[in-house]
């Protein structure tokens, strides 16, 4: 038996792992992907950060600088597996966790590879997991292709077919911006797309984000200025996109028919595939049954402890859990905190 067990091998359980390595305590990380990663082992091909290296960082460790540009997929994997090493932080791969439950005092994980036991548990799975595509009225009728941003790779495979991209975020401009170079392209969206100044990278919206997280517990009034935090980074490609005029939205969907969408106008429009950029809930299947979870898979919690079962703990799922926690840079503040609660709840 462990005393604490951490769901995930990705950049949230490695920051927890950072901080548990300085503790007495007997930690163990399960990870169902198997090697090293996370998320990242699934992201588009293309995919890359928009911030320098020192600011997508975890603690103790700054990332190596690219020799050009921000840190592509590439090599913010081989950082984080390159930490995990450095730091020699236990992880069991190919290990899923299916459900965990609780009797008395004592955690059960039941996984793939049997059951492991424990005296606290950190849940530290993400959102990956979890993508989700809105429930417009014809969407199971449709005969092209559906595909959510999350198993996304490559642009190629969709030359010569009609695609169109749903989703107003970052995910949606970046995907439109290289699929646009392939095919015909349209773009639906549920407001108006809001683009940052070109340059406002990730090192900016950092910034801002922690001024606002300053402001508020300060009980002041947060300013943002010229930018959102939500807004569209103009990253290369998306730049690119813009000078070929294709980084233009087409409007919003009513809903779907058997060979492509209706738009809100009335119009009906054929596609042959459809690419959803509509975001992630939360990774927290494996909780069902401990406790009651929202449509996005939330609890209560208060910082990142669960407020209805002792000795569970949530870290890197976003704003839910602790301020920029799903970032590389963010999630330290979340990790250090959540361990040092660890250590006080076990004697």
């Amino acid at each position: 038996m462990h005393d604490i067990l951490v769901i995930g091998g990705g950049q949230s359980a490695l920051a927890c792992g950072y901080y548990l390595r300085r503790t007495n305590l007997n930690y163990l990380l399960l990870d169902q992907q198997e090697s090293c990663g996370g998320a990242w082992l699934h992201g588009w091909d293309s995919l890359s950060l928009f911030s320098p290296a020192e600011q997508s960082s975890l603690p103790g460790w700054w990332m190596p600088k690219p020799k050009e540009g921000f840190p592509s997929k590439s090599e913010v994997i081989d950082y984080l597996c390159r930490y995990e090493k450095r730091y020699k932080i236990p992880v069991q791969r190919s290990v899923k966790v299916k459900q965990v439950r609780k009797e008395g005092d004592i955690f059960l994980l039941e996984t793939t590879k049997g059951i492991y036991r424990s005296r606290a548990v950190i849940s530290a799975t993400g959102n990956w997991a979890r993508p989700l595509i809105p429930e417009l009225p014809g969407r199971e009728d449709f005969q092209g292709i559906q595909l959510h941003s999350a198993f996304y790779k490559e642009p190629g495979v969709f030359t010569d077919q009609k695609v169109l991209i749903v989703g107003e975020g970052n995910s949606g401009a970046q995907i439109l911006a290289e699929v646009s170079k392939v095919t015909d392209t349209s773009w639906a969206v549920r407001q108006a797309p809001q683009f940052l100044p070109d340059d406002v990278d990730g090192r900016v919206l950092f910034d801002a984000a922690s001024a606002k997280y300053y402001a508020q517990q300060k009980g002041e009034t947060f300013e943002p200025g010229k930018f959102g935090l939500g807004n569209i980074v103009m990253v290369p490609s998306v730049k690119e996109a813009r000078e070929r005029k294709v980084l233009k939205a087409d409007g919003q969907l009513e809903g779907l028919h058997a060979k492509g969408v209706i738009w809100t106008s009335g119009e009906r429009e054929n596609f042959d595939a459809i690419i959803w950029c509509t975001g992630f809930g939360y990774a927290t299947e494996h909780l069902e049954g401990l406790l009651e979870r929202d449509e996005k898979g939330r609890i209560p919690t208060k910082g990142t402890r669960a407020l209805d079962v002792p000795g569970l703990w949530l870290v890197g799922y976003g704003s839910w859990t602790g301020f920029a926690s799903a970032t590389l840079i963010g999630v330290g503040r979340s990790a250090r905190q959540t361990v040092k609660e660890v250590q006080a709840y076990l004697p």
